[in-house]
C-alpha cells in the first residue's frame, strides 16, 4: 500500500481498507476492481489491488490462513526470501515487514537510507538500493539495525537532504567522505550549471 506514495495518502487507504473489508478474505472475495475503488487515493490503485489480492491468495496457499504469523519462526534471510516471492514485494517491502511487524534486524533501504548511507561512506554509491540491504545487513550489528534504520531516515529527511544537503547543521561531517571529498560543493556547481542551462527554455515557457 505504502509504495510509491506517502504516509498522508497510504495510511488513509488503508484504514478505508479495513473499513469496507474488515477481514482478509474479504479482500480476496471483493477482487482487485473493487479493492482498486477503495484504496484510490494510495495511488496507482490497480497495480496496488491486484497485487495485494494475489498475495493474500499465495499466503493462505502456502501457510493456510491469511496471517504471517508462522514466519516469526523462520530465520531472517530465508522469511525475507519466502516474502520476496510474493506478487510485488522487493527487498524493501520485505524488510520493512520483518521490521516493523515481527521486531527482525532487517534495515529497509529507501532512496533517504541509500543516499546517506553512501555520502557518509558506509557503502559504494554505485551498489544500488536493492543490494545494499544485503551490505548494511553485513556491516551494521543487529542491535543497532532499527536505530540505523530510523535514525538515517530522520537524518536524510532533515539534513542530508537530496539534492543539496545541509552540511552546516550535520553532526558527522568530520566522519562523512562525501563532504570530505567536496560532494557539497560540486553538487553546486552542478546545480548552477544545470539552472544556467535551463534558463533560455523557462524564458521560451514565460513568453
Amino acid at each position: 500500500m505504502s509504495q510509491h506514495t506517502s504516509d498522508a495518502n497510504s495510511f488513509p487507504a488503508f484504514t478505508r481498507l479495513k473499513e469496507a473489508f474488515p477481514e482478509w478474505k474479504d479482500v480476496v472475495a471483493a477482487g482487485p476492481e473493487k479493492l482498486a475503488d477503495v484504496i484510490r487515493k494510495a495511488g496507482l490503485a490497480n497495480q496496488k489491488a491486484k497485487n495485494i489480492v494475489a498475495c493474500l491468495r499465495q499466503i493462505h496457499t502456502r501457510l493456510g490462513e491469511y496471517s504471517l504469523e508462522s514466519l516469526r519462526r523462520v530465520p531472517t534471510l530465508e522469511a525475507r526470501n519466502w516474502l520476496m516471492e510474493l506478487p510485488g514485494v522487493g527487498p524493501k517491502t520485505a524488510s520493512i515487514v520483518l521490521c516493523f511487524s515481527m521486531g527482525r534486524e532487517t534495515i529497509p533501504v529507501d532512496t533517504h537510507i541509500y543516499r546517506v548511507s553512501w555520502r557518509i561512506g558506509v557503502i559504494p554509491e554505485g551498489i544500488g538500493e536493492v543490494k545494499a540491504h544485503d551490505a548494511l545487513l553485513a556491516l551494521v550489528p543487529a542491535e543497532l539495525a532499527f536505530r540505523y534504520h530510523t535514525d538515517l531516515i530522520q537524518h536524510g529527511r532533515v539534513v542530508c537532504k537530496a539534492p543539496l544537503p545541509n552540511c552546516g547543521a550535520c553532526p558527522i561531517t568530520d566522519r562523512c567522505r562525501w563532504f570530505k571529498a567536496g560532494g557539497p560543493e560540486k553538487r553546486k556547481l552542478e546545480l548552477s550549471s544545470a539552472r544556467k542551462k535551463d534558463a533560455p527554455r523557462r524564458a521560451v515557457r514565460s513568453a
